[in-house]
């Protein structure tokens, strides 16, 4: 079994996620003909993805933000 880079890793959920959600938009608004339904489900891949980042994003530390400005 091959090793997944740990970062790889937690990312792999979110983007699954995204992906089967835009798949599942597509096939409401084309398959199912439910055009409003598809729209709605379809803006669930943007803030998905909004989330991951916020969530995986790397956290400021104000403290080392005013070093940095002091040191200049």
């Amino acid at each position: 079994m091959s090793k997944v880079h740990p970062a790889l890793r937690v990312r792999i959920p979110f983007i699954l996620a995204g992906v089967f959600s835009f798949l599942f938009s597509v096939w409401l608004y084309f398959v199912k003909d439910d055009t409003s339904a598809g729209i709605f489900v379809g803006i669930w891949v943007p803030s998905i993805f909004s989330f991951a980042t916020l969530l995986l994003g790397p956290v400021a530390d104000p403290a080392r933000a005013r070093a940095v400005e002091v040191d200049r």
